[in-house]
């Protein structure tokens, strides 16, 4: 039996698991079996008895289980298996699909359309997925659609609908939308009118989709929609413009392409609605939207494709009629962002003419085009000069060669020689640098610019900054096309004197513009000295800031060339040849010749310093390169002690010294052996310029350790002696004696860890020195508490500055040797017990009367300062996360010792910085696990934290009460502490924040309401209208909480909470909360807590109605008042 006759065999239900084999059969690739090609040897009369069995094998599994049971759990008693039911139906809908290939003319295919309806049943009641049997169901309705057969309406709807459905969820749906856009057809086949909603709801969704709108048959389904039917075209626009906020710039660009096809394909009616409802929509809202708009640059992107397109006449003419009710009208309006905004379609799309007229009347409206385009360079506005500058430059490159000539040179003089020099307007300067550039892009521009452009030359001096940075880059651009030479437009002399003053973006930009000048690299080394030589006769700061920029414009190999070739110039200055090789004594014999420089050591300190400078910019590359950063440090190293010997001026000596730092110390032996001495010799005054280098240098060479000798040397050697010897066993390579300098010593110490570079250095060495150093910086206490004891100055004994100093480095190098550690707590513990021998020593003179005179306010003093200078290094420790709990703990202790003093008043900025650090670092873990230990070991920190604010707030009203003048300094120095505190509060636990706004909340009351109670006449009932009309402490207090709107959330909430707790009790109180409200009122605060507080406050003030019918009586004042302020916060 062929396999024809098998195969016809198997489609039916007594055979449906051989039927199923086949179709298996089928897909296996390595399976000679093939459907089509049975089906399609079949002659007809076995092609129709195919179809009649598959119809009638598809009606019966569909009677045994209908597609909508084919989703239930199966049945033990029910004999149909919903996976073999959708296998036959799979099976099926793909035999139906090859016969439809093999279809001649003159078939009978009814059974195929009963087939197709049955399927088109189970379609509709399937979920869009991307299941086999769904595929080929689709596949066979769309076949059928394009073979044209019977009721090819229905079922190519069907594929049609599926199709834009899978497009939609699947994540790879190019060949989903490539099946909608081959079905585009059928769209044409549906009645717009009788449509339900569902099919153009899916439509419109294509313009949501990305993928859709990127994809290329996703792009010509897009513009075939708008030519589906007149009044969809409305809704497409509408959907565009909805979306258009979330496209970014791609789909953008993709939409703007779309309307454009679809405008150029469209005819008749559906050419004019696309343009009266789509394009001239995009016009008007591309001049009536506002700038901030985040769909304004979207809107003139699609505007501005359609001016890219105006070398065609269609464009040209569309342009023209649809900017002409709209574009003139716009360009004259009293609102200036609407003129700026007409500007600058009007000058791109220019010239605006309709190509069907004659050449008369294109002339007469291009005319009147010109003539508005100047009347728009002169609008009052200046960001539609800016514009107008803008548009009339796009102008001229385009059109130079058809405008007359006068009309050229007519605009181009009120570019240059007017609104270049607008002093109304920095922006329209800037915009006359930035456009020119344009124009210069035409060559035919050139002759008359190059006449023009000189008169531009003091713009270089331009007050701002970004119009200079636009007129270099102008000079750039004028450079680069060759249209005129620069030096011409502007003076060699300017360009160097902006060059040596001016910030970096200009620096940089005359730098690029000078480089070649100054650094020809085709030309020899020996052209590069003399051109630099030049530039530093010229102006020698100038020189150094252009080498400062030299290694962003060439290889770092010419940057070394030129620093060797610099060195030689300078030996030759010397008449020195310290080459070995005979290749480079021959090299440096070809650049002989007369004496470039002679005595003028200014030259050669400045080519020293431009030596400097270019190996610092290519000091990263030469660590890269290994052997050339040693051959660059032998040639100089051999020669280097005759520069110091040759060059002894001072200016010579401080790049010499940077010079030797690059280079290893034994590159430069003679000066690295006796730098330590230079460093000893120093006098104690030195300025830090004097010795910087010196230490920077020693550092650098790894030699940091016999910095750190000496400095411990000097700070031993100058305390005073208590029968404690020196140890000897440290040896410093110095010979002789000298004195010891601890002011010095404690000058080099600052600078070593001011700077980053020589801090790693030293704090990379052994511990042994820096512990040794940090013991004997604490020493260093026992000269302070001295000068706190004695009435007299010994001058035997070091300075109170000095020793203060060593006191504060004692505790800067604690904390960085704590960081340094990995493990333990040893210097946290030293800083611990600092703690407590201020507490010991330190307070005591805190309470001390003034008894004594000047000598006890002199101790006060110097407690002060040491009490300061520790707070503020345990301030650095809390703020980097180098403490702990028993570290905070001792700090929290000591600041509440400081403020019960007596005079701790002095010290409050202080410890509110240390509460502030304090409250910082209890911020809540990010592990829940831990949360609740951590909670449990910071609440009572912060409690601790809540009770010292309180204290510090009594302090202060304590002190102005004492001493108004003191006490008002005093809370002004508070003010920056206070804010960081209180910005830092706001996130705690409800119950502390409560606590510490309940502490500002009630000294604004108490202060606010003593002052009510001391009023005696109605006139002193006076509402402040500002935190400046309250007194002192309340002042202080509002101007911090009405910095931060979160925080005034914040205190009208503790405001309201303590209405309703009825803490509030009598008439001043309330006036005085309305007072608060009536500030915060007036500085536009916070609207919503500021009425509820004022309910809260209305609910209580009810019940002081004063009754007294005497208009004298201060109560009634109060009261009358307060009503008034009230109803003015809730607007009654």
């Amino acid at each position: 039996m062929s396999k024809r006759e098998t195969f016809l065999e198997a489609v039916c239900k007594e055979n449906v698991e051989k039927f199923l084999g086949f179709i298996q059969l089928h897909k296996k690739k390595t399976e000679p079996f093939d459907v089509e090609e049975v089906v399609q040897e079949m002659s007809r009369e076995q092609r129709e008895s195919l179809w009649r069995r598959l119809l009638s094998l598809l009606q019966v599994v569909l009677q045994e289980l209908p597609p909508e049971r084919w989703e239930e759990e199966v049945q033990p008693e029910s004999a149909a298996d919903p996976k073999r039911v959708m296998a036959v139906v799979d099976g099926v809908a793909f035999v139906a699909t090859v016969s439809l290939k093999v279809l001649q003319d003159g078939d009978t295919y009814s059974p195929l359309l009963e087939i197709a309806h049955l399927l088109h049943n189970v379609l509709e009641s399937l979920v869009v997925s991307e299941a086999p049997l769904q595929l080929h169901i689709q596949v066979l309705f769309e076949a059928w659609w394009k073979k044209g057969l019977q009721e090819k309406e229905k079922f190519g709807h069907a594929a049609f609908l599926i199709s834009l459905q899978k497009s939609f969820i699947l994540k790879k749906p190019g060949t989903q939308i490539q099946r909608v856009w081959s079905l585009h057809d059928v769209l044409l086949s549906l009645d717009y009118t009788s449509e339900d909603k569902q099919i153009k709801d899916l439509l419109l969704q294509c313009f949501h989709h990305p993928t859709f709108i990127r994809n290329d048959d996703g792009k010509r389904f897009l513009v075939f929609l708008f030519s589906w039917n007149v009044d969809f075209i409305r809704l497409i626009h509408g959907t565009i413009k909805n979306q258009l906020e979330f496209y970014n710039k791609v789909v953008a660009t993709h939409i703007t392409e779309i309307y454009f096809r679809a405008w150029k394909k469209a005819t008749g009616e559906f050419l004019e609605k696309i343009e009266s409802v789509c394009i001239q929509d995009f016009m008007q809202n591309a001049i009536y939207l506002h700038s901030a708009s985040p769909v304004y640059a979207k809107v003139r992107e699609i505007v501005r494709h359609f001016h890219s397109r105006k070398s065609s006449p269609s464009v040209d003419k569309m342009l023209y009629n649809l900017y002409k009710p709209i574009l003139w009208k716009a360009l004259s309006v009293p609102n200036f962002e609407v003129r700026a905004h007409a500007t600058l379609l009007f000058t791109e799309a220019f010239p605006v003419h309709d190509p069907s007229q004659n050449n008369e009347n294109i002339d007469m409206n291009i005319q009147k085009q010109l003539d508005m385009a100047m009347a728009l360079l002169n609008d009052p506005h200046p960001a539609v000069r800016s514009n107008a500058i803008l548009g009339v430059c796009k102008i001229l490159a385009k059109c130079w060669e058809l405008l007359p000539p006068t009309v050229i040179t007519d605009f181009l003089k009120k570019l240059v020689m007017d609104l270049a020099t607008d002093c109304s307007s920095p922006d329209v300067r800037c915009s006359v640098f930035k456009c020119l550039p344009l124009v210069l892009d035409n060559p035919f521009s050139h002759p008359l610019l190059e006449k023009l452009l000189p008169t531009l030359k003091y713009s270089l001096h331009d007050k701002s900054e970004k119009v200079r940075t636009a007129f270099l880059d102008l000079l750039i651009h004028v450079k680069a096309v060759r249209a005129a030479r620069f030096w011409d437009v502007c003076n060699m002399d300017h360009l160097l004197a902006r060059l040596a003053i001016d910030s970096h973006p200009v620096s940089k930009r005359v730098a690029n513009l000078l480089f070649k000048s100054f650094f020809p690299v085709n030309e020899s080394e020996k052209e590069w000295c003399c051109r630099c030589i030049t530039l530093i006769q010229m102006n020698p700061m100038a020189a150094r800031k252009f080498y400062q920029h030299a290694h962003k414009h060439t290889a770092a190999t010419n940057i070394l060339k030129f620093i060797l070739a610099i060195r030689r110039t300078l030996n030759r200055c010397i008449q020195l040849d310290c080459d070995v090789t005979e290749n480079d004594g021959n090299k440096e014999n070809s650049l002989g010749g007369p004496d470039l420089l002679g005595q003028d050591m200014a030259t050669v300190a400045s080519l020293l310093e431009i030596v400097v400078i270019l190996w610092g910019s290519v000091e990263k590359a030469l660590k890269q390169n290994e052997e050339a950063h040693n051959y660059t440090a032998a040639k100089f190293g051999n020669v280097m002690a005759k520069y110091f010997q040759a060059f002894e001026h001072e200016r010579c000596t401080v790049p010499l010294i940077q010079l030797a730092s690059f280079m290893p110390a034994a590159a430069v032996p003679t000066f690295s052996y006796g730098i330590l001495s230079r460093l000893r010799r120093m006098d104690s005054g030195a300025d830090p310029a004097q010795f910087s280098q010196l230490l920077d240098c020693i550092c650098s060479w790894g030699q940091a350790s016999d910095v750190l000798d000496l400095i411990i040397d000097w700070l031993t050697e100058s305390l005073p002696k208590q029968g404690e010897k020196v140890t000897k066993s440290r040896k410093v390579r110095i010979q002789e004696t000298r004195e010891a300098k601890p002011d010095l010593a404690l000058a080099y110490l600052e600078y070593l860890f001011n700077h980053t570079s020589t801090r790693e250095k030293v704090l990379a060495l052994d511990q042994g020195p820096l512990k040794q150093l940090h013991a004997v910086l604490g020493n260093w206490k026992s000269v302070l508490y001295t000068h706190l004891t004695s009435t007299t100055e010994d001058p035997q004994h070091p300075k109170t500055e000095t020793a203060l100093k060593a006191f504060t480095f004692h505790g800067r190098l604690g904390a960085h040797l704590q960081h340094n550690l990995t493990e333990g707590r040893d210097y946290l513990l030293s800083l611990e017990h600092v703690a407590a021998w201020v507490t010991d020593r330190v307070l005591p003179f805190f309470t001390k009367t003034l008894s004594d005179g000047g000598d006890s306010e002199k101790s006060q003093q110097l407690a002060t300062h040491i009490t300061e200078s520790f707070l503020t290094v345990c301030q650095d420790v809390l703020l980097i996360g180098l403490s702990d709990e028993t570290f905070k703990g001792q700090i929290l202790h000591l600041c509440s010792l400081i403020l019960l003093s007596e005079s701790g008043y002095v010290c409050i900025s202080a410890v509110l910085s240390v509460l502030k650090e304090v409250a910082n670092s209890c911020v809540p873990c990010d592990n829940n696990q831990d949360e609740e230990n951590q909670e449990d070991v910071t609440h009572p920190i912060l409690g601790m934290v809540a009770n010292m604010f309180q204290k510090m707030i009594e302090l202060l009203a304590h002190r102005l009460r004492k001493e108004p003048e003191e006490g008002k300094q005093l809370c002004q120095s508070v003010v920056p502490g206070l804010t960081d505190f209180l910005q830092v509060a706001q996130t705690w636990d409800r119950t502390l924040l409560s606590g510490v706004f309940s502490t500002v909340f009630a000294v604004i009351i108490v202060e606010k309401r003593h002052l009510l109670q001391k009023m005696t006449h109605p006139e002193e009932v006076i509402v402040p209208q500002s935190v400046d009309d309250m007194p002192p402490l309340s002042s202080m207090l509002l101007s911090v909480i009405l910095k931060s709107p979160s925080i005034t959330r914040l205190f009208l909430d503790e405001v309201s909470s303590s209405l309703d707790s009825d803490a509030i009790n009598n008439l001043a109180e309330l006036a005085a909360i309305l007072h608060v409200l009536a500030v915060i009122n007036h500085a536009g605060r916070s609207k919503a807590g500021l009425k509820s507080a004022a309910v809260s406050v209305q609910q209580h003030l009810h019940k002081h109605a004063v009754s007294s019918v005497d208009s004298r009586d201060i109560q009634r004042v109060i009261y009358e008042s307060s009503v008034m302020t009230l109803n003015e916060i809730l607007l009654l």
